[in-house]
């Protein structure tokens, strides 16, 4: 799986060095060359590797429901995560590779392209790490401090009610340190050890984070809805909850959080 992320990635750098075209798809997302070599990529290489499970693709068009809903395990992509940051040529965007089992991704890869870095966890069995040119680190969550939360949220998706929420974030605790960035880099910020807190008010797909949620949560983390209930995967629509994902669940969240707007 690595090794297939990094190949997904050296694909996309070929285009972000070229004037690249960008389409635009029917939910009105970004489209690029480099959505489409890294899909093929990705999906000719998990069909070689395991060509009895099936594969979910943000690039291509999933069966039906009634189809899906008996797969037990399967592979779910995003080619190029933050598309708008790789056309915005600012480097915040990612290669996503998650394999699902009981609706739960217990294996997820996250490449950084430009960083020439990748994130893999295996939750099965509680082992994260990443990957860069100083070899192979462990990733542990932190656990949460007094008082002060560090937060990670979006960049392209700072709406309204998202800050609103984080203005009331910082009269709950002593000190709040926020850090904006895009794509799926953000739960593995929270698996580095990095920082506390990624509240997520507003639509994500199931592909967009289900990689970064197995790095997190085999680091030690949790991918949580508002309610404190599990985040599942292949539900009949893509589209994912509100969700907080928090570096330590041990901390009580649900209780310590401002309601959101």
């Amino acid at each position: 799986m690595i090794e297939i992320a990094k190949a997904a990635g050296n694909a996309i750098l070929e285009v972000y060095g070229t004037a690249f075209e960008v389409e635009t798809k029917a939910d009105n997302s970004p489209l690029t060359e480099a959505d489409r070599r890294a899909h093929h990529i990705i999906v000719d290489a998990l069909n070689a590797l395991t060509p009895d499970l099936p594969i979910v693709s943000e690039e291509s068009e999933p069966p039906p429901y009634q189809e899906r809903c008996r797969w037990q395990r399967y592979w779910l992509v995003d080619p190029l995560d933050g598309t708008k940051q790789f056309v915005q040529r600012d480097g915040a965007f990612t290669v996503n590779i998650a394999l699902i089992d009981g609706g739960e991704p217990i294996l997820g890869v996250v490449g950084v392209p430009v960083q020439a870095r990748v994130y893999v966890g295996d939750s099965t069995r509680g082992e994260a790490w990443r990957h860069d040119e100083s070899g192979r680190t462990p990733l542990r969550t932190r656990a949460m401090g007094r008082g002060t939360v560090a937060v990670v949220a979006s960049k392209s998706h700072r709406t309204p009610r998202l800050e609103a929420y984080l203005a009331v974030l910082e009269d709950s605790f002593e000190r709040v340190d926020r850090v904006h960035m895009g794509s799926s880099v953000k739960l593995c910020v929270l698996a580095d050890g990095d920082a506390d807190l990624y509240p997520r008010l507003g639509p994500t797909s199931e592909w967009d984070i289900a990689a970064g949620h197995a790095v997190l949560a085999a680091a030690g983390g949790a991918v949580m809805q508002l309610d404190g209930a599990p985040l599942l995967y292949n539900k009949e629509s893509f589209l994912n909850p509100d969700f907080l994902a928090v570096a330590d669940p041990t901390y009580p969240w649900k209780e310590s959080l401002p309601r959101p707007p």
